[in-house]
């Protein structure tokens, strides 16, 4: 886990996004003011991802290593599929010799372990300036009917961004890109539950209906 709050460093610079990149503009980003320099937020925002954590972690922990990171991030939009705080999950996996193919098994083993049932899938070539190459991956699904259907039909469905580890990023962070390599991956978590329960509004997540809790949601105890 890491800060909800985050500076310039750790959520732009460290992860390659370059200095006029839109993400880093009001636009899309919560800034804090600098009347708050007194209180130690001068130059923070409120993080837009999670992948800030894969920062710090680089930075403090040995190789090799593989980390999962679920938490909270905050962007400036507010519509059907965006709120202005969302939650994502990623993995890292960093060490020697590591290579496409250990991504595409992982994401494998992971969307057919989610959905309950194998899922086809593909990469599709992309950008991000943390990952190089990067992809973004499609998933099998039928639109025909009321109900999207995953893993069956014809169409195809953008559901996660993954790529290798930039090695700028890694140098960033102190390690050594010609002995280490790593792979990156991740994802919106109320996406995900709405593409597997069919719901149709990502806002419903955060209104605390009564009963939309009673028909999705689940008891804290249950295994």
């Amino acid at each position: 886990e890491g800060p909800d709050i985050e500076d310039d460093f750790h959520n732009f610079t460290a992860l390659n996004i370059p200095a006029l990149h839109p993400a880093r503009t009001t636009h899309d980003t919560f800034f804090f003011s600098e009347t708050l320099e007194g209180q130690g937020l001068s130059g923070r925002l409120l993080r837009t991802h999670t992948s800030p954590v894969q920062i710090r972690t680089l930075r403090t922990e040995p190789l090799p290593l593989a980390i999962v990171v679920p938490g909270r991030v905050f962007r400036a939009d507010y519509d059907q599929t965006h709120t202005p705080m969302f939650h994502q999950v990623e993995g890292l996996v960093v060490g020697q010799g590591m290579h496409m193919g250990h991504l595409k098994g992982c994401l494998e083993q992971f969307l057919t372990f989610f959905f309950e049932k194998p899922v086809a899938m593909r990469f599709r070539p992309s950008f991000f300036p943390f990952t190089e190459p990067s992809a973004e991956v499609d998933i099998l699904c039928d639109r025909k009917g009321p109900q999207l259907k995953v893993g069956e039909g014809s169409d195809w469905l953008e559901v996660l961004g993954c790529g290798m580890v930039h090695s700028q990023v890694l140098i960033n962070c102190g390690v050594d890109p010609h002995l280490h390599q790593g792979f990156a991956f991740g994802m919106g978590v109320e996406r995900l539950a709405m593409l597997k329960y069919g719901i149709t509004d990502l806002r419903h997540f955060f209104e605390n209906d009564a009963r939309w809790l009673a028909h999705y949601g689940f008891r804290p105890t249950d295994g």
